[in-house]
């Protein structure tokens, strides 16, 4: 298996004595991970398996009887159900059996949808479970073709070098635009990925909807997905795409929280700290994966794709890089800034009380004129803000102010 970030996290977890809660969209190497880590697993119960999707919910006691009837050992006995939210009563057995006999089950749960267990008052065991997000891959774990050898700078996560034997593929900037970073999209064949990606949507997001009666009109959702993907990265305006797909803006509105809750896409609210500008307040949305995002917008992921907006996609690719980021470390926010006058800056980071503007182009020959927004931040948020950077594609670091810096890519 290929080296992922939360491996050694959730390794270490089980051997504290908590229930460990596993979300991520579909296909972002769920599965795999947790049969590398608990290879020895006592029990493993597939939910996506319709028949035993239905055994479980036909049989509410069944969970608890077959946890039960494990053989006793000297040390705690790991249980990992996937797909857990289809079946939310597991969560309730997990509950009782953990709160009767702590020491002698580890469990393990697994999910790609929290819509169910919310609509459902699922227990999500407070104070006796502890919650990983698996993101699709991080720079670190799917490193860049030719990468210098420098320690990421922006919301850098610990411990968080792989193997050389066990990371991914090294992979260009346009591919990762083009195909973005699915584990499963990544490692298959060129030829295949648009067809992979084309699939992803058509298939998961259908069956997921339909299977778990998301939304009541699919044709309304169907209508409106394409539009949600195309507008990946910009404001929402909720009113234009509810004239757009034809249904209300509430609707719209609910159907963006799907995507979030299906951990298909998340929003980045607008900046409010400033006490000089008049700021907009409208949140952007942007899709977890820009293979996703193509293939969900009814579009062919590929170079061609990429090179008619290359900036466009860069910028949505280094938000997505830092947003998994900061899921990861488990802190901090992400803000985008525009003032009422057109000022605006891609990205500002908060972590740990520092504020961070990020501004984002396409360029290999960045210059001051490029900055002149962060310059202006930095001065106007001190001491809150100390720094910030360019991100863009030049060969090396570059000082293009006393505060701020030009960072390729891949130091991200």
């Amino acid at each position: 298996m290929y080296w992922r970030y939360l491996s050694d996290h959730i390794r270490q977890w089980s051997e504290k004595n908590y229930v460990q809660i596993l979300f991520g969209a579909r296909q972002t190497g769920k599965s795999t991970l947790l049969r590398s880590v608990f290879r020895d697993a006592a029990l493993w119960i597939d939910l996506s398996d319709p028949a035993e999707r239905t055994r479980y919910l036909a049989q509410p006691g069944a969970f608890s009887a077959e946890c039960r009837a494990l053989p006793t050992s000297d040390g705690p006995l790991t249980v990992v159900v996937d797909e857990a939210q289809t079946v939310p009563e597991i969560f309730n057995a997990v509950q009782s059996l953990y709160d009767g006999d702590p020491g002698r089950w580890r469990f393990v749960l697994c999910g790609s949808s929290s819509r169910k267990l919310r609509q459902s008052g699922a227990n999500l065991l407070p104070g006796r479970s502890v919650y990983h997000h698996l993101h699709a891959l991080t720079l670190s774990e799917r490193p860049a073709a030719g990468a210098l050898k420098e320690p990421g700078r922006i919301a850098s996560l610990p411990d968080a070098q792989a193997p050389t034997s066990d990371s991914f593929p090294r992979v260009d900037l346009e591919t990762r635009l083009a195909f973005g970073e699915l584990p499963g999209i990544a490692t298959a064949a060129e030829t295949d990925r648009a067809k992979l990606l084309s699939s992803y949507t058509q298939i998961y997001l259908e069956e997921e909807i339909r299977r778990e009666a998301l939304v009541r009109d699919w044709g309304a959702f169907a209508r409106f997905l394409p539009l949600a993907a195309a507008e990946s990265g910009s404001e929402v305006n909720f009113s234009a795409v509810s004239r757009q797909a034809g249904v209300s803006v509430p609707t719209v509105k609910s159907y963006y929280a799907l995507l979030e809750d299906m951990f298909i896409g998340f929003q980045v609210c607008a900046f409010s700290k400033s006490p000089r500008k008049y700021l907009l307040s409208t949140p952007r949305f942007y899709f977890f994966d820009l293979g996703v995002r193509h293939a969900a917008a009814g579009l062919e992921p590929g170079l061609p794709l990429v090179r008619t907006q290359p900036g466009k996609f860069f910028e949505q690719w280094v938000i997505q890089e830092l947003w998994k980021r900061l899921g990861y470390l488990g802190r901090g926010c992400m803000y985008h800034y525009r003032t009422k006058g057109g000022v605006e800056i891609d990205c500002i980071i908060e972590l740990d009380g520092v504020l961070t503007p990020i501004e984002i182009k396409w360029t290999e020959r960045p210059d001051r004129h490029d900055v002149r927004h962060l310059i202006d931040f930095v001065r106007d948020h001190a001491p809150a803000c100390t720094g910030g950077y360019l991100v863009c594609r030049c060969a090396r670091p570059m000082q293009l102010d006393d505060n701020v810096v030009a960072l390729p890519y891949q130091c991200l």
